[in-house]
């Protein structure tokens, strides 16, 4: 779901420009996009309610990234037991002019598939700022 929708509360939208600000830091020529989902029907029935989505743009296509855009998708679960919602993974695609080029899960073995990765360098910083961001949204309650 897109971003912007989910900054319900301060917390969350702490967060959020938390996970901008990890990404800028790294690549400052990115511009962040908190609305990457288009809101029609067709996009709505594939948006997944449990997760908070934040594009980032890039002034062209870069050797390094072999892409121009970035979809940082950040998966949570909500226990039913305890009512304690954490985020459970992250999911980090780009994109070129022909769709989806690789993407990196942290779901399972933390690697890059596709039809072209990003340079290790990328890859490497990638998967720090996917351990930032669990870290950001795991934290525990003051």
């Amino acid at each position: 779901m897109n971003a912007a929708e989910q900054a319900t509360n301060l917390e969350l939208a702490s967060n959020i420009a938390t996970v901008v600000n990890l990404f800028k830091f790294e690549f400052p020529d990115a511009k962040s996009d908190l609305k990457p989902w288009k809101n029609d029907p067709e996009t709505r029935e594939l948006v997944d309610p449990d997760s908070i989505d934040i594009g980032f743009h890039f002034p062209g296509i870069s050797k390094s990234w072999r892409s121009r855009s970035i979809l940082i998708q950040i998966r949570f679960y909500q226990d039913p037991i305890n009512n304690s919602r954490r985020a459970i993974g992250v999911e980090v695609a780009g994109f070129d002019h022909r769709g989806e080029a690789w993407r990196l899960s942290t779901v399972e073995n933390w690697s890059v598939v596709g039809a072209s990765s990003p340079s290790a360098e990328i890859e490497d910083k990638l998967k720090q700022i996917c351990r930032q961001i669990l870290e950001v949204f795991n934290k525990p309650s003051e």
